[in-house]
């Protein structure tokens, strides 16, 4: 019996990983679980109220390219949030993001590009699902690194002219994971202008989009609208799973332009998986609505300012502008990982299962990521167990 070669380099995924390095290991405290970005927070009190009035919707079988009236609702919350000139048949409705993310390569990667192999861009380290979808189509991934020294977004300067020109897709994750970085609408601009000139697409993750300091972090297609740049460059894609807690929901959709929707939507004919009537009416009152966003928010600004008064003189430590994640440097991520899981008790991520050694090293060798998802308690308990079992001087 054959099996595929495409994915047998695929190294284990992030979390299985992270079982095998803890596995046998008892923890050194009450368990402390920082290390998968699954919201914690309470969701929207009025998702109960909406699958109670729907609930018929899961006898019938669901709109596959999304109900009119989330489809509406997410353009109305697109077009108040970023600014921009948007219709419902520009969008499309997803179950989760991750579907997105991987069926728009599977949709619209051609097959060569400048007469050679296609290659898709994205930022190491990055998001899993946009390499395994460049090995779905064919294409090759290509890691870009994104370190501190290029502001933990790829060096767009740094690119060479003839990668560029069999640069298919770009994907670009703003505000980032893990490092918490945005794209400000310069950048935007000047990864818009590559992409033109190299006759290239932008895949825009911004599904941390709103969860942030104090500044809302600027979106591809308000920039991309201003300067005039064609839609079917761009793909945007958001999510409800952390602007309202609601990762079990599995909605969220992609925005672009209407000939790279439509494609998307007659692939999605045949392989995707929509969402319930039920679930997308939680989700079209979800967009249409902030207040519960604006609580959320106030939440995450609290743990910000937990993170910079435990951490904030450790050398090296960059407080995210953005998202819910730490970055933080250690010696050695995975040591770190085992330190802290068997000293204290808390579990974080290494930085380098969100990495890969593109020739360089790899970027995330020397991190382990944080998620501040538990609630403010539970998260300024970790905190402190980090900031003594990794970064204080035990001499002291």
């Amino acid at each position: 019996m054959q099996f595929p070669e495409r994915f047998a380099d695929l190294p284990p995924y992030a979390f299985p990983r992270l079982r095998a390095l803890l596995d046998g290991h008892e923890p050194g405290g009450v368990p402390c679980l920082m290390s998968i970005g699954e919201p914690k927070h309470p969701m929207p009190r009025f998702v109960a109220e909406v699958v109670a009035q729907t609930i018929d919707g899961l006898s019938r079988y669901p709109a596959n390219d999304g109900t009119p009236a989330h489809l509406e609702a997410a353009t109305g919350w697109i077009v108040r949030r970023y600014g921009v000139t948007l219709s419902p048949d520009r969008i499309i409705a997803l179950n989760g993001t991750r579907e997105g993310l991987y069926n728009a390569a599977m949709a619209l990667c051609p097959e060569t590009k400048s007469g050679a192999r296609p290659a898709v861009l994205m930022p190491n380290p990055f998001y899993q699902v946009y390499a395994v979808a460049a090995l779905s189509v064919g294409a090759e991934p290509v890691l870009l690194p994104a370190t501190a020294e290029t502001g933990h977004l790829p060096d767009l300067d740094a690119i060479p002219a003839e990668l560029l020109d069999r640069t298919a897709i770009f994907y670009l994750c703003s505000p980032s994971n893990p490092q918490g970085a945005v794209a400000e609408p310069d950048y935007w601009a000047r990864l818009l202008d590559l992409a033109e000139r190299h006759d290239f697409r932008v895949f825009a993750d911004e599904c941390y989009s709103e969860i942030y300091r104090s500044t809302r972090p600027p979106g591809i297609l308000a920039v991309a609208e201003a300067r005039g740049v064609d839609p079917e460059c761009v793909l945007a894609f958001h999510s409800l799973s952390k602007r309202s807690n609601l990762p079990g929901l599995r909605a969220g959709f992609a925005a672009g332009g209407q000939r790279s929707i439509a494609a998307m939507r007659r692939l999605r004919a045949y392989s995707g998986a929509p969402l319930s009537e039920t679930l997308q009416a939680v989700a079209t009152a979800a967009w249409a609505d902030e207040a519960h966003v604006h609580e959320n928010r106030a939440l995450y600004a609290a743990k910000y300012a937990l993170a910079d008064e435990v951490l904030g003189d450790v050398p090296g430590y960059q407080p995210p502008e953005a998202g819910f994640f730490l970055w933080l440097p250690v010696p050695d991520g995975e040591a770190a990982t085992l330190k802290l899981w068997r000293e204290t008790g808390v579990k974080v991520l290494p930085g380098a299962y969100l990495g890969r050694d593109a020739g360089a090293g790899n970027p995330g060798a020397g991190y382990i990521r944080v998620a501040l998802v538990a609630p403010a308690e539970e998260t300024a308990r970790g905190l402190e167990l980090i900031r003594t079992c990794l970064y204080d001087d035990p001499k002291e």
